[in-house]
């Protein structure tokens, strides 16, 4: 990727970049690029090709700023089926957000059928223009839109990508593109016919497979809100077909971007 990265290696820390900044003020950072680093740590130090990160949750209770970061990792439960572990970003040693992950190791289905939802038929990313003028925040992500849109009313369906590295110099993987990707639920499922004003405060991915491709298909399923307070739910796919959902909770939030 020749766009410039999220983040750069600092020692020990992780120096974010101006690309990583947020919607929500001129000097925080987006939390996609937090919950991502956070499941770059986790799968640096505990994953396994025999493993599924089946559910990972992220608390995010502070907007960071462009300060190096640092993060911490360690196992709740490091079982053979089950592994737990916590990960926490903190600037100059202050909690920032926490991660928890659930891996689960892989074995083989049982027999017998079990309902499942239609498959998701859509024009596949390459049959799908890319949308004119601004596009992902000025190259936070790439989006190839398939039904709806932002605050559409009805169904709302899109393909999105990354474009950039989360660290410098190091490549991708599915868990990270699928950990980066699920923050996108909360603007796609809580836009309204004024914009976005949630500002999403936690994110839990569920994934039953990891992403075989770069494009990850959002479609929204759920929005609800009360007294300030909202939640919103996309299913989750790639070109092979679904992976999982991401949930969002939010708070009502205004902007502070000059």
């Amino acid at each position: 990727m020749s766009n410039e990265p999220f983040f750069r290696r600092a020692g020990d820390a992780f120096q974010p970049t101006r690309a990583s900044v947020g919607p929500w003020s001129p000097t925080s950072l987006h939390g996609r690029v937090v919950a991502g680093l956070l499941a770059h740590e986790i799968e640096r130090r505990f994953g396994a090709p025999d493993l599924t990160p089946g559910r990972f949750t992220i608390d995010m209770y502070r907007l960071p700023d462009l300060s190096a970061a640092e993060v911490e990792v360690r196992p709740v439960r490091d079982g053979h089926r089950i592994k737990v572990i916590d990960a926490e970003y903190s600037v100059g040693g202050v909690s920032m957000a926490r991660a928890t992950c659930q891996l689960l190791r892989k074995t083989t289905n049982p027999e017998g059928n079990v309902w499942t939802p239609p498959d998701w038929s859509v024009p596949a990313p390459a049959e799908i223009a890319p949308p004119e003028g601004r596009n992902g925040m000025d190259g936070m992500w790439a989006t190839r839109p398939i039904s709806g849109g932002f605050g559409a009313v009805g169904e709302q369906k899109l393909w999105m990508s990354e474009v950039r590295a989360l660290i410098e110099d190091e490549a991708l993987s599915p868990f990270v593109r699928a950990a980066l990707a699920a923050d996108f639920a909360s603007p796609f499922a809580n836009s309204g016919d004024k914009g976005l004003a949630w500002i999403n405060t936690d994110i839990t991915l569920y994934l039953h497979r990891l992403p075989a491709t770069a494009w990850i298909g959002f479609e929204v399923k759920n929005h609800g809100a009360t007294a300030g307070v909202a939640i919103g739910e996309c299913w989750l796919h790639d070109e092979q077909g679904p992976i999982g959902t991401s949930t969002v909770a939010a708070l009502a939030q205004s902007r502070k971007m000059s």
